[in-house]
């Protein structure tokens, strides 16, 4: 998928990568007072928030488990880690257009551009989730040395969305419709991945669609991991990952091949 004369390419450009992910966080809160205290008070607040609301006011109950804050831990397990998904998909599709003066006046590995994503995006996660970590910390629900197992879970998701946002960044190069088309497509696709409801509450052939749907098992493994602290079920993680790499293919070999007429598309 990457060639050797890729990775080298982006190993000389790593102060660029590095500087424009620096440049980036800098940027979203530089004429704020609280400057970067935001990025951890802005996600500290949605946990408190679901977290009291979920657990405390509405005493949602998830089926099969007697703790006070399960729900809350899977409603967030789900939302944060689907933000994730969203951010790099959401960036990567508008990569080239945002990026089209750069592109066109300085000459330098294009495939820069999805690594600044993925990194911009997993240092917002970063923050999120490691705050969230110390609330399943503070409220006893840390799942141990199973959390471990998250590592796997989010290499391939952050493959399965980078894949899925390459080829619809090409695409939307050309055509516009298609960025339009797929910021509607992901707002159902949200709804049909079992996050702020449990996948047992829907009709039996309902749930049987649910196999077509990649993030649905990626989400389900850290729900696991998080709500049941239980190894996930890796094999139903196959089929995704068989996706992903194929994205990731498919979306290097688009690149690649329309790079050129990107730039005077652009």
């Amino acid at each position: 998928m990457i060639s050797r004369h890729m990775l080298r390419g982006l190993w000389a450009y790593r102060g660029f990568v590095l500087g424009s992910v620096k440049r980036e966080f800098q940027s979203k809160y530089s004429n704020a007072i609280l400057g970067a205290a935001w990025a951890i008070l802005s996600p500290l607040a949605m946990i408190l928030v679901y977290t009291v609301i979920f657990a405390e006011v509405m005493r949602n109950k998830l089926p099969g488990s007697d703790n006070t804050f399960a729900y809350s831990i899977y409603l967030c397990a789900g939302i944060l880690t689907w933000g994730l998904f969203a951010e790099i998909v959401a960036r990567a599709q508008n990569m080239f257009i945002e990026q089209a003066n750069l592109i066109k006046k300085i000459s330098f590995p294009r495939i820069c551009l999805p690594l600044i994503v993925v990194l911009n995006a997993l240092l917002n996660f970063g923050i999120i989730f490691g705050l969230f970590t110390v609330f399943l910390i503070a409220t006893g629900n840390f799942p141990g040395a199973v959390f471990l197992a998250i590592l796997p879970v989010l290499a391939l998701q952050v493959l399965f969305a980078i894949g899925l946002g390459m080829i619809i960044g090409v695409l939307n190069v050309f055509f516009r419709d298609v960025g339009q088309f797929f910021s509607i497509f992901i707002q159902f696709w949200f709804w049909f991945t079992p996050i702020v409801y449990p996948a047992t509450i829907l009709p039996e052939a309902v749930r049987g669609l649910l196999v077509w749907n990649p993030m649905a098992h990626i989400v389900g493994a850290y729900q696991t991991i998080l709500v049941k602290q239980a190894m996930p079920d890796w094999s139903s993680l196959g089929p995704a990952l068989a996706l992903a790499l194929f994205m990731c293919f498919f979306g290097m070999r688009l690149f690649r091949k329309r790079s050129g007429e990107m730039v005077d598309e652009l």
